[in-house]
């Protein structure tokens, strides 16, 4: 069945029509879902223009030249909503946050700005290049046993749920949460975050990206491209859910998203990779996860950084300063991000890897 994710003026929402939806179908769920009558629809990156109304509204979707499973389709008005109802208030604690792009100050990627392991950023700086990130594959998972912290008062136990290196931990990771058994939620949170970025491009310029928008809008969407910071400021905000996320390493928190949701995830940092966090209830299977919490209760919050501690206990984490890195361009070893940087800058070599010495 075509599924599609529809971004309107007042937000975000997903539908899903049956194998022989017709253009109609499409149009009026649209309708449905936006309260417009009147619109236009764009789709992929960059956006072009759907024109659905030089094709017969009793035209099956799948006779389009456009292949729509897993799209999102950015939806505006061409006049008032239909309701009448005034668009969305924003609080000004609200403003001032939507005005500055999420990011997190980590004294690991505090040396080099070019070389972005997981896109968790410090403070960008403007370079006159776009060079592509580095991709590094990690040497290990975790040894023995995931960690798990009962939680008795309320009858589950908090687990880590790992994710694949697959490259796309962190949007596997959120889909999960947010999107359980959702096989297309890896292109649609792409998407998502390429045409936010695309849509604000004050608030998200060159600098904050390190890279020309353009170029980072196509670059997010290929399947080897790493989220992290940016990419969970936009996902939470898109989602109306607040993004915690936890470092192993340091134990710190980092929340995306505070205000205006009354809902949480948790997500684990651990270097280059990202997993979820779950509540588990006793005797029973991760189908019935608790995946999103009530942003009201810290409980959760303290157990995870309890569960971080005994990951940093068994080196779940990659020490993106110190480690031993393998340029699998060259053979050549360098250690830490700056000098992966460094060589990645001097030779154009991207493709390294996590190794022991």
């Amino acid at each position: 069945m075509p599924r599609m994710r529809i971004r309107g003026p007042e937000g975000t929402s997903t539908i899903t029509l049956s194998d022989d939806a017709k253009i109609s179908d499409l149009i009026s769920e649209i309708a449905l879902k936006t309260s417009l009558t009147n619109f236009d629809i764009k789709y992929g990156y960059p956006p072009k223009p759907l024109l659905l109304s030089q094709s017969e509204p009793s035209l099956p979707l799948s006779k389009l030249d456009i292949k729509l499973n897993g799209e999102q389709l950015t939806i505006s008005s061409r006049e008032e909503r239909k309701s009448g109802g005034s668009p969305k208030s924003t609080s000004p604690s609200d403003s001032k946050t939507s005005s500055i792009p999420p990011k997190v100050k980590d004294r690991q990627t505090a040396e080099a700005k070019s070389f972005s392991f997981s896109g968790m950023h410090g403070d960008a700086k403007n370079t006159s290049d776009s060079a592509p990130p580095v991709a590094l594959s990690r040497k290990r998972g975790i040894a023995g046993d995931v960690p798990e912290i009962p939680i008795p008062e309320l009858q589950a136990t908090l687990v880590l749920r790992v994710m694949p290196d697959d490259n796309s931990c962190l949007f596997r990771a959120f889909g999960t949460a947010v999107l359980p058994g959702d096989d297309l939620s890896m292109h649609e949170l792409r998407s998502v975050v390429a045409s936010t970025i695309q849509g604000k491009p004050e608030l998200y310029s060159k600098v904050v990206l390190e890279q020309a928008p353009d170029d980072y809008c196509r670059w997010i969407q290929t399947s080897d491209a790493w989220g992290g910071a940016i990419e969970m400021g936009i996902l939470a905000e898109a989602f109306g859910i607040e993004v915690v996320c936890v470092d192993v390493q340091s134990l710190s928190i980092h929340k995306f998203h505070e205000s205006g949701t009354n809902t949480r995830c948790v997500l684990i940092y651990s270097g280059i990779h990202y997993d979820m966090l779950a509540l588990s209830p006793f005797s029973s299977t991760p189908e019935n996860d608790i995946r999103v919490f009530d942003k009201s209760d810290d409980t959760i919050i303290a157990k995870a950084v309890e569960l971080c501690s005994k990951l940093r206990e068994k080196h779940y984490y990659t020490d993106t300063g110190g480690m031993a890195i393998k340029c699998k361009d060259c053979g050549v070893i360098v250690h830490g991000e700056a000098q992966a940087a460094a060589h990645a800058q001097q030779l154009g070599h991207y493709n390294m890897a996590e190794v022991d010495t």
